[in-house]
Protein backbone atom coordinates (compact mmCIF):
# COMPACT_ATOMS: atom_id res chain seq x y z
CA UNK A 1 0.00 0.00 0.00
CA UNK A 2 2.73 2.34 0.81
CA UNK A 3 4.08 2.65 -2.80
CA UNK A 4 0.17 4.58 -3.57
CA UNK A 5 0.76 7.05 -0.85
CA UNK A 6 0.58 10.61 -2.87
CA UNK A 7 3.55 12.39 -1.54
CA UNK A 8 5.22 15.71 -2.62
CA UNK A 9 7.99 13.01 -4.42
CA UNK A 10 5.02 12.65 -6.98
CA UNK A 11 4.97 16.30 -7.75
CA UNK A 12 6.10 17.33 -11.67
CA UNK A 13 8.38 20.07 -11.89
CA UNK A 14 7.16 23.11 -11.70
CA UNK A 15 10.06 25.08 -13.69
CA UNK A 16 9.15 27.85 -15.11
CA UNK A 17 5.60 28.79 -13.39
CA UNK A 18 4.67 31.66 -11.08
CA UNK A 19 2.74 30.95 -7.91
CA UNK A 20 0.99 32.85 -5.43
CA UNK A 21 0.40 31.52 -1.85
CA UNK A 22 -1.38 33.59 0.59
CA UNK A 23 -0.98 33.22 4.15
CA UNK A 24 2.89 31.79 3.52
CA UNK A 25 4.58 32.88 6.34
CA UNK A 26 4.05 30.39 8.39
CA UNK A 27 1.96 26.72 8.57
CA UNK A 28 0.85 25.04 5.74
CA UNK A 29 1.24 28.11 3.30
CA UNK A 30 4.98 27.95 4.13
CA UNK A 31 5.11 24.36 3.65
CA UNK A 32 3.76 24.59 0.41
CA UNK A 33 5.39 27.84 -0.63
CA UNK A 34 9.00 25.71 0.29
CA UNK A 35 8.06 22.79 -1.36
CA UNK A 36 7.08 24.14 -4.71
CA UNK A 37 10.46 26.79 -4.76
CA UNK A 38 12.48 23.27 -4.26
CA UNK A 39 9.81 22.31 -7.58
CA UNK A 40 11.80 25.35 -9.57
CA UNK A 41 8.77 27.20 -9.10
CA UNK A 42 8.95 31.28 -8.71
CA UNK A 43 6.59 31.78 -5.99
CA UNK A 44 5.13 35.25 -4.55
CA UNK A 45 4.65 34.84 -0.32
CA UNK A 46 1.42 37.04 -0.49
CA UNK A 47 1.31 37.61 3.46
CA UNK A 48 -0.08 40.71 6.07
CA UNK A 49 3.34 40.92 7.71
CA UNK A 50 6.50 41.78 5.37
CA UNK A 51 8.44 41.30 7.99
CA UNK A 52 7.52 37.46 8.55
CA UNK A 53 7.53 37.11 4.82
CA UNK A 54 10.89 37.65 4.48
CA UNK A 55 11.77 35.61 7.43
CA UNK A 56 9.81 32.82 5.20
CA UNK A 57 11.59 33.87 2.62
CA UNK A 58 15.08 33.59 4.39
CA UNK A 59 14.26 30.25 5.91
CA UNK A 60 13.63 28.88 2.03
CA UNK A 61 16.89 30.20 0.84
CA UNK A 62 19.02 29.01 3.63
CA UNK A 63 17.66 25.53 2.35
CA UNK A 64 17.60 26.06 -0.98
CA UNK A 65 20.07 29.11 -2.18
CA UNK A 66 18.41 28.68 -6.20
CA UNK A 67 14.82 29.01 -4.70
CA UNK A 68 12.98 32.01 -6.51
CA UNK A 69 11.05 34.25 -3.78
CA UNK A 70 9.32 37.09 -3.72
CA UNK A 71 7.05 38.67 -0.80
CA UNK A 72 4.35 41.26 -1.50
CA UNK A 73 1.76 42.36 1.06
CA UNK A 74 -1.59 41.62 1.13
CA UNK A 75 -4.19 42.19 3.93
CA UNK A 76 -7.34 39.87 3.22
CA UNK A 77 -9.31 41.49 5.60
CA UNK A 78 -9.27 44.66 3.66
CA UNK A 79 -10.33 45.02 0.45
CA UNK A 80 -8.49 48.50 -0.59
CA UNK A 81 -5.16 46.01 -0.25
CA UNK A 82 -6.16 43.27 -2.17
CA UNK A 83 -6.63 45.41 -5.22
CA UNK A 84 -3.21 46.68 -4.79
CA UNK A 85 -1.46 43.40 -4.27
CA UNK A 86 -3.69 42.41 -7.75
CA UNK A 87 -2.70 45.56 -9.25
CA UNK A 88 1.03 45.69 -8.39
CA UNK A 89 0.98 41.94 -9.48
CA UNK A 90 -0.68 42.79 -12.57
CA UNK A 91 2.28 45.12 -13.00
CA UNK A 92 5.26 42.84 -12.32
CA UNK A 93 3.85 39.86 -14.10
CA UNK A 94 2.37 38.80 -17.31
CA UNK A 95 1.30 35.17 -15.87
CA UNK A 96 -0.28 33.38 -13.25
CA UNK A 97 -0.24 29.88 -13.24
CA UNK A 98 -1.32 29.00 -9.58
CA UNK A 99 -3.01 30.72 -7.10
CA UNK A 100 -3.35 28.84 -3.15
CA UNK A 101 -5.79 30.92 -1.70
CA UNK A 102 -4.61 29.62 1.53
CA UNK A 103 -4.28 32.59 4.12
CA UNK A 104 -7.27 32.71 7.12
CA UNK A 105 -8.30 33.43 10.46
CA UNK A 106 -9.13 30.68 13.00
CA UNK A 107 -11.86 31.05 15.79
CA UNK A 108 -10.48 35.01 17.12
CA UNK A 109 -12.57 36.53 19.75
CA UNK A 110 -15.40 38.73 17.41
CA UNK A 111 -14.47 41.82 15.51
CA UNK A 112 -14.59 42.75 12.43
CA UNK A 113 -12.44 43.64 8.84
CA UNK A 114 -11.68 47.25 8.20
CA UNK A 115 -15.04 46.87 5.78
CA UNK A 116 -17.27 46.07 8.05
CA UNK A 117 -17.52 42.24 7.76
CA UNK A 118 -17.24 39.43 10.56
CA UNK A 119 -13.67 38.80 10.23
CA UNK A 120 -13.47 35.14 9.90
CA UNK A 121 -15.85 35.70 6.64
CA UNK A 122 -14.34 39.11 5.48
CA UNK A 123 -10.98 37.45 5.49
CA UNK A 124 -11.25 33.70 4.36
CA UNK A 125 -14.13 34.21 2.01
CA UNK A 126 -14.93 37.93 0.75
CA UNK A 127 -10.90 38.74 0.49
CA UNK A 128 -9.89 35.92 -1.49
CA UNK A 129 -12.99 36.21 -3.48
CA UNK A 130 -12.29 39.47 -3.93
CA UNK A 131 -8.80 38.79 -4.80
CA UNK A 132 -9.10 35.72 -7.30
CA UNK A 133 -11.87 37.97 -9.43
CA UNK A 134 -9.24 40.61 -9.86
CA UNK A 135 -6.64 38.11 -10.65
CA UNK A 136 -8.80 36.08 -13.05
CA UNK A 137 -7.74 38.36 -16.31
CA UNK A 138 -4.10 37.49 -15.89
CA UNK A 139 -4.73 33.53 -14.90
CA UNK A 140 -7.24 32.97 -18.05
CA UNK A 141 -4.81 33.99 -20.12
CA UNK A 142 -1.89 31.60 -19.00
CA UNK A 143 -2.53 28.15 -20.36
CA UNK A 144 -3.45 25.32 -17.47
CA UNK A 145 -3.28 27.58 -15.09
CA UNK A 146 -4.93 26.75 -11.47
CA UNK A 147 -6.46 28.16 -8.19
CA UNK A 148 -6.84 26.11 -5.39
CA UNK A 149 -9.10 27.10 -2.08
CA UNK A 150 -7.74 25.95 0.84
CA UNK A 151 -11.14 24.70 3.07
CA UNK A 152 -11.89 22.58 5.97
CA UNK A 153 -13.17 19.91 7.11
CA UNK A 154 -14.87 22.47 9.92
CA UNK A 155 -17.10 23.11 6.78
CA UNK A 156 -19.59 20.95 8.40
CA UNK A 157 -19.99 23.66 11.10
CA UNK A 158 -21.61 25.83 8.41
CA UNK A 159 -24.91 27.34 7.08
CA UNK A 160 -24.55 30.43 6.34
CA UNK A 161 -27.21 32.72 7.45
CA UNK A 162 -27.72 35.68 4.98
CA UNK A 163 -30.08 37.81 6.94
CA UNK A 164 -26.86 38.21 9.12
CA UNK A 165 -24.15 37.53 7.72
CA UNK A 166 -21.70 39.78 10.13
CA UNK A 167 -23.64 38.33 13.26
CA UNK A 168 -24.62 41.25 14.38
CA UNK A 169 -27.93 39.59 15.33
CA UNK A 170 -26.76 37.05 17.30
CA UNK A 171 -24.79 35.76 19.56
CA UNK A 172 -21.52 35.19 18.37
CA UNK A 173 -20.38 31.74 18.32
CA UNK A 174 -16.57 31.27 16.71
CA UNK A 175 -16.51 27.79 15.49
CA UNK A 176 -19.98 28.38 13.76
CA UNK A 177 -18.72 31.73 11.86
CA UNK A 178 -15.27 29.83 11.17
CA UNK A 179 -17.60 26.91 9.68
CA UNK A 180 -19.69 29.31 7.57
CA UNK A 181 -16.84 31.06 6.55
CA UNK A 182 -15.02 27.92 4.99
CA UNK A 183 -18.26 26.16 3.86
CA UNK A 184 -18.23 29.29 1.74
CA UNK A 185 -14.74 28.28 0.42
CA UNK A 186 -16.56 25.19 -1.26
CA UNK A 187 -19.43 27.04 -2.69
CA UNK A 188 -16.90 29.50 -4.58
CA UNK A 189 -14.91 26.59 -5.58
CA UNK A 190 -17.81 24.92 -7.21
CA UNK A 191 -19.48 28.04 -8.62
CA UNK A 192 -16.16 29.24 -9.85
CA UNK A 193 -15.23 26.07 -11.62
CA UNK A 194 -18.66 25.93 -13.42
CA UNK A 195 -18.47 29.80 -14.45
CA UNK A 196 -14.77 28.79 -15.95
CA UNK A 197 -15.95 25.27 -17.26
CA UNK A 198 -15.12 26.11 -20.67
CA UNK A 199 -11.77 27.87 -20.28
CA UNK A 200 -8.28 25.76 -20.17
CA UNK A 201 -8.47 26.51 -15.95
CA UNK A 202 -8.95 24.09 -13.11
CA UNK A 203 -10.37 25.04 -9.91
CA UNK A 204 -9.55 22.92 -6.92
CA UNK A 205 -10.14 23.09 -3.26
CA UNK A 206 -8.38 21.11 -0.26
CA UNK A 207 -8.56 20.77 3.37
CA UNK A 208 -5.37 19.70 5.93
CA UNK A 209 -7.08 17.16 8.15
CA UNK A 210 -6.33 17.80 11.40
CA UNK A 211 -2.69 19.11 11.16
CA UNK A 212 -0.97 21.38 14.01
CA UNK A 213 -0.70 25.29 12.80
CA UNK A 214 -0.56 28.14 14.17
CA UNK A 215 -4.10 28.91 13.74
CA UNK A 216 -5.44 27.08 16.55
CA UNK A 217 -4.04 29.65 18.66
CA UNK A 218 -7.37 30.69 20.21
CA UNK A 219 -7.95 27.34 21.43
CA UNK A 220 -6.56 25.83 24.19
CA UNK A 221 -8.28 22.15 24.00
CA UNK A 222 -6.98 22.47 20.28
CA UNK A 223 -3.02 23.09 21.40
CA UNK A 224 -3.07 20.53 23.82
CA UNK A 225 -4.88 17.72 22.24
CA UNK A 226 -2.93 18.61 18.90
CA UNK A 227 0.24 16.71 20.81
CA UNK A 228 -1.69 13.55 20.38
CA UNK A 229 -3.76 13.91 16.69
CA UNK A 230 -2.21 15.87 14.61
CA UNK A 231 -0.14 15.51 11.83
CA UNK A 232 3.01 17.28 11.33
CA UNK A 233 3.06 20.54 8.90
CA UNK A 234 4.92 18.38 5.76
CA UNK A 235 1.78 16.29 5.76
CA UNK A 236 -0.80 18.06 6.45
CA UNK A 237 0.68 20.38 3.81
CA UNK A 238 -0.10 17.39 1.03
CA UNK A 239 -4.04 17.79 0.21
CA UNK A 240 -3.15 21.34 -0.82
CA UNK A 241 -0.39 20.31 -2.56
CA UNK A 242 -2.09 17.56 -4.53
CA UNK A 243 -4.52 20.52 -5.20
CA UNK A 244 -2.20 22.47 -6.61
CA UNK A 245 -0.15 19.96 -8.84
CA UNK A 246 -2.04 16.40 -9.73
CA UNK A 247 -2.36 16.48 -13.20
CA UNK A 248 -5.28 14.02 -12.89
CA UNK A 249 -7.09 16.77 -10.92
CA UNK A 250 -10.49 18.25 -12.09
CA UNK A 251 -12.23 21.21 -12.05
CA UNK A 252 -14.46 21.02 -8.61
CA UNK A 253 -12.40 18.13 -7.07
CA UNK A 254 -11.76 18.13 -3.77
CA UNK A 255 -8.23 17.05 -1.39
CA UNK A 256 -8.34 15.51 2.25
CA UNK A 257 -6.71 13.10 4.37
CA UNK A 258 -7.58 9.32 3.97
CA UNK A 259 -7.80 8.13 7.38
CA UNK A 260 -10.27 8.24 9.42
CA UNK A 261 -13.14 11.41 9.51
CA UNK A 262 -10.26 12.83 7.72
CA UNK A 263 -8.00 13.64 10.40
CA UNK A 264 -4.81 12.00 9.16
CA UNK A 265 -3.50 9.86 6.49
CA UNK A 266 -1.95 10.72 2.85
CA UNK A 267 -4.28 12.88 0.27
CA UNK A 268 -6.79 11.51 -1.82
CA UNK A 269 -10.17 13.09 -3.39
CA UNK A 270 -12.63 13.76 -0.58
CA UNK A 271 -16.75 14.74 -0.71
CA UNK A 272 -17.77 17.77 1.48
CA UNK A 273 -21.54 17.01 2.50
CA UNK A 274 -24.50 17.25 1.14
CA UNK A 275 -24.46 21.46 2.42
CA UNK A 276 -21.71 22.22 0.64
CA UNK A 277 -23.10 20.65 -2.45
CA UNK A 278 -25.77 23.02 -2.98
CA UNK A 279 -26.04 25.10 -5.94
CA UNK A 280 -29.14 27.34 -5.03
CA UNK A 281 -26.51 28.29 -1.54
CA UNK A 282 -23.77 28.49 -4.19
CA UNK A 283 -25.24 30.74 -6.51
CA UNK A 284 -26.60 33.30 -3.80
CA UNK A 285 -23.67 33.33 -2.48
CA UNK A 286 -21.75 34.44 -5.62
CA UNK A 287 -23.91 37.21 -6.32
CA UNK A 288 -23.85 38.07 -2.18
CA UNK A 289 -20.37 38.47 -2.40
CA UNK A 290 -20.15 40.62 -5.84
CA UNK A 291 -22.43 42.86 -4.32
CA UNK A 292 -20.34 43.06 -1.01
CA UNK A 293 -16.74 43.53 -2.34
CA UNK A 294 -17.96 45.38 -5.46
CA UNK A 295 -16.22 43.26 -7.81
CA UNK A 296 -17.44 41.77 -11.11
CA UNK A 297 -17.35 38.30 -12.48
CA UNK A 298 -16.90 40.29 -16.05
CA UNK A 299 -16.08 37.32 -18.61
Amino acid sequence: MQKNNWTAENIPDQSGKIVVVTGSSSGIGYEATRVLANKNAKIIIAVRNLNKGENAKAKILAQNKNAKVEVMKIDLSDLSSVKLFADEFKNKFDKLDLLINNAGVMIPPYSKTKDGFELQFGTNHLGHFALTLQLLDLIIKTPKSRIVNVASSAHKYGNIDFSDLNWDKRKYKAWRAYGDSKIANLYFTKELAKKLEDKNILVTAAHPGWTATELQRHSGVFEFANKFFAMPIEQGTLPTLRAATDLNAKSGDYYGPDGWQEWRGYPVKVQPNNLAKDETIAKKLWKVSEELTKVKFNL
